[in-house]
């Protein structure tokens, strides 16, 4: 019978989770520029989603082998951690080579190089991300599992603020430029992916120094299947793992589906979307040139702000998820907030003025505090001793699928369903946010009582 596991300290947890506020550094900058850096290399908007496809592909096949390879990892630097490691240093490599393809390369060599370093990047994110979930259900107790996420999610909402405003930073304070022709990265983006590399690595470094993993004897007497589990070898236990996979998560799975398709919509098409509907741009298929180059580049740094403040709000809503879901529970906790976000999406299509905009990331900051935190939180108490990391990775399906399918049919609907219109696809992401609520009706949640964060 498994011991329960003791209480951490507030300090305990933020070291388990620091690293992750160097991933989502590169992720706000991936997130907020992507978009920008391949139109820049001149890609059409209905191939942009078809450039985004890598990350969902990558996530699909590296996150699962990732969390069953760390489920049975022990090593003297611990069990999540070389994960960490390895993942980071490949991420940052490709964070610095992705701006530079315009300037190492030519014409489609940039665009297909540039391609490359997104997928490599996504992949080498993917390995070095998904142990985390892992690390926080592995060292902590049901009653501090929301907290721990939370405190994750805070993290990460820190990370993603500093990753997303990195460009216009450089500009407006350091004053590089951020205009550049056609075809190349202005240089307030590519010191910004310099500096987030930097980043990543410091903070990765932080929880791989100073964060405590169980060794196995402690991890198997806070874990009584866990011994019963790792009996089970070989790399097909993924699939016998896909046969039994838990009933909470086959229903957050719709949840999921939901809101990852919303979310890849807003990754994807915001710059466009903003650029057409608060900077006067036309809705062409294209990349643009001359003055209007100017004025996307100028909404794209803009944008890198409206990401910012959605990721501010996380961040800060993060430390009152605890306390709202001793209030009202956890579904009702992430309906609510998905509901938020949904409303957030549509309110960009009526906002013409780039300022008001910020009034839109509230709600969408609520959501992905929310998406970030409360579906592990409601995941880790179904899943069985020893499997933290197989389903956790195995879970991911239900983020990837979603963005594999928004990939392959979203370019062909802003393109010819919505006229290049890229706003629709921000109304869209709005639809699915709100019925990605609606599904949380369906969620059976093991409920225990949260300690506030103080």
């Amino acid at each position: 019978m498994a011991i329960k596991k003791p209480q951490l300290r507030i300090s305990e947890i933020v070291w388990m989770s620091f690293g992750f506020m160097g991933i989502q550094a590169g992720f706000g900058l991936q997130n907020g520029n992507a978009s920008r850096i391949l139109e820049d290399f001149g890609a059409h908007i209905h191939q942009l989603s078809w450039f985004w496809l890598v990350a969902p592909l990558t996530g699909m096949i590296v996150q699962p082998l990732t969390g069953y390879f760390s489920d049975k990892t022990w090593t003297r630097l611990g069990r999540r951690k070389p994960f960490f490691l390895a993942g980071t240093i490949i991420c940052c490599l490709a964070i610095v080579a992705l701006p530079n393809s315009g300037a190492w390369f030519a014409g489609k060599s940039a665009l297909l190089f540039g391609a490359i370093f997104l997928a490599l990047m996504d992949a080498s994110i993917n390995v070095a991300m998904e142990p985390f979930r892992a690390l926080v259900a592995d060292n902590l107790g049901e009653d501090q599992r929301t907290l721990g996420f939370s405190i994750q999610t805070f993290l990460i909402g820190i990370g993603a603020v500093l990753g997303s405003w990195l460009p216009w930073i450089m500009t407006h304070i350091f004053h590089v430029s951020n205009q550049a022709p056609h075809g190349f990265v202005p240089d307030n983006v590519v010191y910004s992916f310099y500096f987030g590399a930097v980043f990543f690595f410091a903070c990765i470094m932080v929880t791989v120094l100073f964060a405590r993993e169980y060794n196995p004897e402690e991890y198997a007497k806070y874990h009584s299947g866990a011994a019963k589990n790792s009996e089970q070898a070989g790399i097909m236990e993924i699939f016998r793992d896909f046969k039994r996979i838990p009933k909470t998560m086959m229903q957050l799975g719709l949840v999921q589906f939901f809101s990852w398709f919303g979310l890849f919509c807003m990754w994807v098409y915001t710059t466009k979307a903003v650029a057409q509907n608060a900077y006067g741009l036309p809705a062409i298929g294209a990349g643009y040139t001359g003055t209007d180059k100017l004025v996307f580049d100028t909404a794209g740094d803009w944008v890198g702000i409206l990401f910012g403040v959605y990721n501010g709000v996380s961040a800060l809503y993060a430390l009152l998820l605890p306390r709202i879901v001793r209030k009202i529970g956890r579904k009702q906790t992430h309906a609510f907030s998905l509901v938020a976000g949904g409303i957030g999406l549509l309110s960009m299509f009526f906002i013409t003025d780039p300022q008001t905009l910020m009034i839109s990331m509230i709600g969408i900051g609520m959501a992905w505090a929310s998406i970030l935190a409360m579906p592990y939180a409601i995941l880790a108490g179904s899943i069985p001793d020893g499997k933290m990391g197989i389903y956790m990775g195995i879970f991911n399906f239900f983020i990837t699928i979603p963005q594999i399918i928004s990939a392959l049919i979203l370019g062909p609907i802003v393109a010819g369903l919505f006229d290049n219109q890229a706003i629709q696809a921000l109304v869209l992401a709005g639809i699915m946010m709100l019925l990605a609520a609606v599904g949380m009706l369906w969620v059976t949640d093991k409920e225990t009582a949260e300690p506030a964060l103080h």
